[in-house]
Order: structure tokens, then sequence, then C-alpha cells
């Protein structure tokens, strides 16, 4: 049985940073695709970063690029979302999943486990 954890949410002002991390038992993370999509009030899920299951630089959604940084620890079976420069347009539940395959990393429907989500809330 898979299991996914988030944790590391929190409330932050605009500009600091947090780092998720999603625990993954029944799954090695290190050869399957992980990512990361949040959720915000309102709105649809939406891509955030992703890890390709060959290896190589992960993927991040325009919105993200250049303040968000996933990374992985094999030993652990973790990923991490380190989140720096937050604005509060970040604020969402952020969710972690996982495939064993996809054809888009960004296409949500193409994960089969996913975690509880953690809650991120920017404000001043």
């Amino acid at each position: 049985q898979v299991q996914v954890v988030e944790s590391g949410g929190g409330s932050v002002q605009p500009g600091d940073s947090l780092r998720l991390s999603c625990a993954v038992s029944g799954r090695t993370v290190s050869t399957n695709f992980m990512g990361w999509f949040r959720q915000a009030p309102g709105k649809g899920r939406e891509f955030v970063a992703a890890m390709n299951r060959s290896g190589g630089a992960p993927n991040y959604a325009d919105s993200v690029k250049g303040r968000f940084t996933m990374s992985r620890d094999d030993v652990k079976n973790t990923v991490y979302l380190q989140m720096d420069s937050l604005t509060p347009e970040d604020t969402a539940v952020y969710y972690c999943a996982t495939a064993h395959f996809v054809t888009r990393v960004y296409f949500s429907d193409q994960y089969d486990y996913w975690g509880q989500g953690t809650q991120v809330t920017v404000s001043s």
C-alpha cells in the first residue's frame, strides 16, 4: 500500500521561506514520478513542480520558477519543495503526488497516489 504524507506547511509573511516535505512509503521516489500541486480557495488544482523518474532537472510552473526548488532524498524516500520569496498568491493547500508513469508531469489526473495536503498561508 502506497502512502504519501506531506508536512511543513504554515503561516508566513511575504518574502519568507518554507520547506515542504513529502514522505512516501510503499513506492520508491527515485523510480517513480513525483509531483507537487496546489489548490487555492475557489480554484482548481495547479501544477507546481515535478521530478521525472529517469532523473534530470525538475520541471516547474512558470509562476514558481526561480523561487521554488524541488529535491529528493533517496535514503529517506522523501521529496522536498523549498519555497522562497513567498507571496500571498502562493497561499494554497499543497499536495504531493506520485505516479509510476505519466505522459505529462503537469497533468494531475495521471498521478495515482496523493497526500492529504498541507496548508501554506502567506499574508502580512
